[in-house]
C-alpha cells in the first residue's frame, strides 16, 4: 500500500475546504502535489501557460463563486509569476490560497538553483504567508492559511519545499473542522443609535456605495427612500447598486459621470456604504461623513469620519431602518436627479452620431452593441485602461450580470485569465472578455488555454493599436504621447490559426452581426474590432485642476464620451418628480 504523503494530505485539506481546482504550471518542486491532485477525487489541476494567468483565474473564480479558490507555482521563477495576480486577488478581497513551492529544504539559504524566499516575497499581497519545513507542521499551517483567506477575504500563501511535500505524512497530526463561511456582522446598538441620530438630524444626505453593497441592493434602496438620498457608486459598486435604482446619480472617480460628485459635495451628511474608494481627492471636505464597512481597518482610511460603523451593509441597514424618522422633503434628491439627467444629456450623442460611417469604429459603439446582444446573466471580465471606461459607461447591470476587473490593483492583461477562471466555474454561462490589444498581447499565450479546455469564452478585442489610457494620461499632463503605439497583427487570424473562431471587424455596420455570431458560436471565439485610437478627445478647455487630478465628474472630465443606457434610466427616474 502506497504511503500517504504530505502532498496527499495538503490536497485532501484543500478539497475538504471546497477547492475544486488548482491553477498553475507544473514543475519539479510541485510534482508531488500535482500527482496528489491526479489521484484525488473532486479536485483538478487547471493547467495555464503562465502562473500569473493562474492567479488571475483563481481570483476571478473566488469573486464569482464567493468560495475559496487556489493556484500554485513551482520554486523560484514559477511562483514569482503568481505575484501580480495575487496582488489583484488580495486587493479585490478574493479568498485565494496560493501554494508557492520551494527548493529542497536542505538547500535553503545556500544560493541554490532557483532559490528565492517566498515566505518573504508574498507578504505584501497576503494576510498570511508561512513556510512549512516539517511534515508535522503542514495540516495546521494550511488550515490557518485557509481561514485567513476566507475569514479576512484575501490571499494566503503557503510555501512548501518539494522534498517535504514528498515525505510521508505523520499520523495523528492536528486537524480540525474548517471554517469556510464568513459570519454576518451587526453593529452595536450604540453605533446604530449614533448613526440614526446623524441621519435624522441631517437635511441633505447622499449615499455612496461600493462592492460591500453586494447582496444589499434592496436595503440600500430602502435607506435611500427613508432619508430621500441620491445614490452614487464607485466602479466596483456599479454591478450591485446601479440597476433598478430610482435614486441613481452616477459614478465618482477617475471615470466618473453624472451628478455623483455634485451630490457628494452638496450634501451635509455623506454615508459611505461598503466602499474603500481610493481617490481621496474626490472626497468632500466640510461635510459630516459616516462609513459602514465589514472590514474595520477600512474605516477612516480616506477621509475624516464623524462615525465609523463596523458591520455588513445589509445587516446594518436592516437594524438601522426602524430607528429612522422618514423624510418627506425630497428637494435635494430631486435636484440631484435633474442634474444627473442634464449632465448625461450633454454627452450621450457621442456614440450615436455618424457611427454607421465612422472609420475606424467608435469603441463606444462596440461596447453599446455588446451590451445589447450579451446574455442577461453574462459575466464580463474587463481589461484595465480604456476597457474600464467602456464597461463603466456602457455595460448595463441588471442584478444577474457580473463585471470583474482589476479595479483596485489596476493591472494590465487581467481580462482573459479572469475569464478562464469564471468559465471553468460554469461552462454553461456566457463569459465575455473585454480586452484591449495591449493587455491581450501581454498574456496572449493563455488564449491556448481556452482551446485546451474547450472553454467557450468570447474575447471582444478593442484594437486601437495603442496603450490608449496611458496616451491620454500623457496628453492631460501636457506631455507628448511616446512609447504607447502598438504594431499589431491580425489577432483574428491568430485565433483561427490556433483552431478557434476569429473574425476581424473594420466596418461599423458589421459590428452587431459579428458580435452575435461570435456569442452564438460554440467554443472559444475572438472578435478583433479595429477601433478609433482618437475616440476620446480633450475638451475645449482644460483647467489646472484637470491637469493635476484628471477629472472630478463628467462635467469636468477629460474623458468625453457617451454613457450608454444610463441616460434612459436617468430620464425615467424623473417621472415621479413634480414639475418645478
Amino acid at each position: 500500500m502506497a504511503k500517504r504523503t504530505v502532498a496527499d494530505q495538503f490536497v485532501q485539506i484543500l478539497a475538504r475546504a471546497g477547492v475544486q481546482r488548482v491553477f498553475g504550471v507544473v514543475g519539479d518542486s510541485l510534482n508531488p502535489v500535482v500527482d496528489a491532485i491526479r489521484r484525488t477525487a473532486g479536485i483538478d489541476w487547471a493547467q495555464v501557460r503562465n502562473e500569473e494567468a493562474g492567479a488571475f483565474a483563481a481570483g476571478a473564480e473566488a469573486q464569482v463563486s464567493g468560495r475559496l479558490a487556489a493556484c500554485a507555482g513551482s520554486c523560484g521563477p514559477g511562483n514569482l509569476h503568481l505575484i501580480n495576480g495575487l496582488y489583484d486577488a488580495h486587493r479585490s478581497h478574493a479568498p485565494v490560497l496560493a501554494l508557492a513551492s520551494h527548493i529542497p529544504s536542505s538547500q535553503i539559504g545556500t544560493g541554490y538553483f532557483q532559490e528565492t524566499h517566498p515566505d518573504r516575497l508574498f507578504i505584501g499581497c497576503s494576510h498570511y504567508c508561512e513556510m512549512i519545513s516539517h511534515p508535522a507542521q503542514m495540516p495546521r499551517t494550511l488550515q490557518i492559511a485557509i481561514q485567513h483567506a476566507v475569514g479576512r477575504r484575501g490571499v494566503a500563501v503557503v510555501s512548501l519545499p518539494g522534498d517535504v511535500a514528498a515525505q510521508e505524512a505523520p499520523t495523528g497530526t492536528y486537524q480540525h473542522a474548517l471554517v469556510t463561511e464568513r459570519p454576518h456582522v451587526r453593529p452595536s446598538d450604540a453605533d446604530l443609535d449614533a448613526f440614526a441620530a446623524l441621519l435624522n438630524g441631517a437635511r441633505r444626505v447622499t449615499l455612496f456605495c461600493g462592492s460591500g453593497c453586494a447582496d444589499a441592493h434592496e436595503e440600500v434602496l430602502a435607506l435611500a427612500e427613508a432619508v430621500a438620498a441620491p445614490v452614487g457608486h464607485a466602479l466596483r459598486g456599479k454591478e450591485w447598486i446601479q440597476w433598478g435604482n430610482p435614486y441613481d446619480v452616477g459614478m465618482s472617480g477617475l471615470l466618473g459621470y453624472g451628478a455623483c460628485y455634485d451630490a457628494m459635495h452638496g450634501c451635509d451628511l455623506l454615508v459611505l456604504l461598503g466602499t474603500d474608494f481610493p481617490y481621496d481627492a474626490f472626497m468632500p471636505t466640510g461635510v459630516r461623513i459616516v462609513q459602514v464597512d465589514v472590514a474595520a481597518e477600512h474605516l477612516g482610511r480616506r477621509s475624516t469620519l464623524d462615525l465609523g460603523v463596523w458591520g455588513d451593509v445589509g445587516e446594518t441597514i436592516r437594524a438601522l431602518l426602524p430607528r429612522l424618522a422618514r423624510r418627506s422633503d425630497r428637494t435635494f434628491l430631486n435636484r440631484m436627479l435633474r442634474r444627473h439627467a442634464d449632465l448625461l444629456s450633454t454627452v450621450v450623442g457621442s456614440y450615436t452620431t455618424n457611427v454607421a460611417t465612422h472609420r475606424p469604429i467608435h469603441p463606444e459603439y462596440v461596447a453599446d452593441q455588446l451590451d445589447d446582444v450579451a446574455a442577461d446573466d453574462a459575466v464580463f471580465t474587463v481589461d484595465t485602461g480604456m476597457c474600464n471606461v467602456w464597461a463603466a459607461r456602457y455595460l448595463t447591470p441588471n442584478g444577474k450580470r457580473r463585471i470583474i476587473g482589476s479595479f483596485s490593483h489596476g493591472s494590465m492583461a487581467n481580462a482573459l485569465p479572469q475569464a478562464i477562471g469564471v468559465q471553468l466555474l460554469d461552462r454553461g454561462r456566457q463569459v465575455v472578455s473585454m480586452s484591449g490589444d495591449g493587455g491581450f498581447a501581454m498574456l496572449m499565450g493563455d488564449f491556448l488555454t481556452l482551446l485546451q479546455y474547450e472553454l467557450p469564452v468570447k474575447v471582444v478585442l478593442f484594437d486601437n493599436s495603442s496603450l490608449g489610457m496611458v496616451e491620454l494620461e500623457m496628453m492631460v499632463s501636457g506631455l507628448p504621447a511616446h512609447g504607447t503605439a502598438n504594431h499589431n497583427p491580425d489577432f483574428a487570424a491568430i485565433a483561427r490559426a490556433a483552431g478557434a473562431y476569429g473574425v476581424r471587424v473594420t466596418e461599423p455596420a458589421d459590428v452587431r452581426d459579428a458580435l452575435r455570431e461570435a456569442l452564438d458560436t460554440p467554443g472559444p471565439a475572438l472578435v478583433d474590432v479595429v477601433t478609433d485610437p482618437n475616440a476620446l478627445s480633450l475638451p475645449p478647455k482644460i483647467t489646472g485642476e484637470q491637469v493635476s487630478g484628471f477629472a472630478l465628474s463628467m462635467s469636468r472630465t477629460v474623458l468625453t464620451g457617451g454613457v450608454g443606457k444610463a441616460l434612459k434610466m436617468a430620464r425615467s427616474n424623473l417621472r415621479n418628480i413634480p414639475k418645478p
